[in-house]
């Protein structure tokens, strides 16, 4: 079964990315997402794409220019998160034929990023709009569109946010800092595929 959440790893390292990915592939999630403010974050992509890429989509996270999407493209990611809607940014991405989930806020940037191409949208941060507002904006978007909410959304209020129409969820801090042991993050991991299996029966 392959969940809609994705697993950010904001801080990780490449000594410790392999072992972090390989509990949280263990407990059930199946994205992974390496930030690009993270240490020689596109070091680590590669080593999830070499050894994870056939049983995951390994990707990066906080991609804000064109170039970083190429440079990941050829890191063997095969997924571009960013925290805002850059048209350019969402272009390049599909073009290098990654999947595209820009952060947005407003019904501009939605229809902006869907237009560009996007595959999905990130709703981000998704504590500032709220479940009411994720209610509001869907009811104008286009039947099918993917709305992951990130940023708020995690094991503790999975059905909160689906009864309000997400699709799925990015989850950071909830499931890894820095400093967190393999250990700690499977067990995390597992929690939240639990609370989201629950909240999804």
């Amino acid at each position: 079964m392959s969940r809609p959440l994705i697993a950010i790893l904001r801080g990780v390292t490449p000594i410790e990315v392999k072992d972090i990915a390989s509990a949280i592939i263990d407990a059930g999630i199946r994205r992974i997402e390496v930030p690009m403010n993270s240490p020689n974050a596109l070091k680590s992509i590669e080593i999830l794409a070499k050894t994870f890429g056939s049983v995951a989509q390994i990707g990066a996270g906080t991609v804000l220019q064109v170039e970083t999407v190429i440079a990941v493209a050829k890191a063997g990611g095969q997924l571009i998160v960013s925290p805002n809607a850059d048209t350019q940014v969402i272009a390049a991405t599909k073009l290098a034929g990654l999947d595209s989930y820009p952060g947005v806020m407003t019904p501009t940037e939605c229809f902006a990023a869907l237009g560009a191409g996007a595959d999905g949208l990130k709703i981000f941060p998704a504590s500032l709009l709220g479940v009411s507002g994720l209610k509001a904006i869907r009811a104008v978007l286009p039947v099918g569109t993917q709305v992951y909410a990130v940023g708020g959304a995690d094991h503790t209020n999975f059905a909160e946010w689906m009864a309000a129409s997400a699709d799925g969820f990015g989850i950071g801090s909830a499931l890894y800092k820095p400093g967190f042991t393999a250990g700690e993050v499977g067990e995390r991991a597992r929690m939240m595929v639990a609370a989201f299996d629950e909240a999804s029966a």
